[in-house]
């Protein structure tokens, strides 16, 4: 009986994505969040959400081509049918929900505050009055900062842009996120940590339009837990250096 309530759930599941299938899915990101998207050295998008999304396309069956573009142009391009799934290190927020559709969590993170090594003057998240913090547009790290008293926020696209902006002294301090934040701390030994916090999300999912992909969004689930079981999630854990 089981074997048979399993099979019926997989079926409907797969006709649920048929209109999709049929067709190849476009997949959103934002390719300047690494270790999650990049431009690799071969001028090809790679990371870990890349990868995840390949090892999802081979188990639930579709075809998929990855579309680069601003952060904050991810939700609107998957409104508006530009695009069908997102996979860039989104956060599933509350107020996100009330937009889009998201698949389980695969990867929790925090708010991390970055300084330069040499400023003494900044120890907390109250140093940070009267001072400039970079962030990425769209990010859940971009509402927290302009939640701060008195912080002047400097937004960018690329938080590639933020990092050097902040080595370079044009602004005090980088709210990123952790995850992506430990990269570029590896990399610089110049910049330092100083503050870390929950950034109040279910941490990082699928984004799809509301109420559109239902049964897919229950398969990717069920192969999202699948692959934590057979340990390919951990296998892409460590190729990313991503474990905790």
């Amino acid at each position: 009986m089981k074997k048979i309530i399993k099979y019926c759930l997989v079926t409907l599941v797969f006709l649920g994505i048929s209109s999709l299938s049929a067709e190849t899915i476009k997949v959103g990101t934002n390719a300047n969040y690494p270790p999650f998207e990049y431009i690799d050295e071969n001028s090809h998008i790679a990371g870990f959400d890349i990868d995840l999304v390949d090892e999802l396309s081979k188990k639930v069956g579709f075809k998929y081509e990855i579309v680069n573009m601003g952060f904050d142009g991810l939700i609107p391009a998957l409104k508006s049918g530009k695009i069908d799934i997102i996979a860039a290190g989104m956060s599933a927020t509350p107020a996100r929900k009330k937009a889009v559709d998201f698949s389980d969590s695969y990867y929790v993170t925090e708010n991390l505050f970055i300084k330069q090594k040499s400023n003494s003057d900044i120890n907390s998240k109250d140093d940070l009055r009267d001072k400039s913090i970079g962030v990425q547009l769209g990010t859940v790290q971009e509402q927290a900062a302009r939640k701060l008293n008195k912080v002047n926020v400097f937004a960018v696209e690329d938080i590639f842009a933020a990092i050097m902006a902040l080595k370079n002294g044009k602004i005090d301090a980088v709210l990123v996120d952790s995850s992506v934040g430990y990269g570029y701390l590896r990399k610089n030994d110049d910049i330092v940590e100083f503050h870390k916090e929950p950034d109040g999300s279910e941490g990082f999912s699928l984004a799809f339009d509301k109420n559109k992909h239902t049964e897919l969004i229950s398969k990717i689930n069920l192969v999202i837990e699948e692959l934590r079981n057979d340990g390919t999630y951990d296998s892409l854990l460590d190729k990313y250096e991503l474990k905790k």
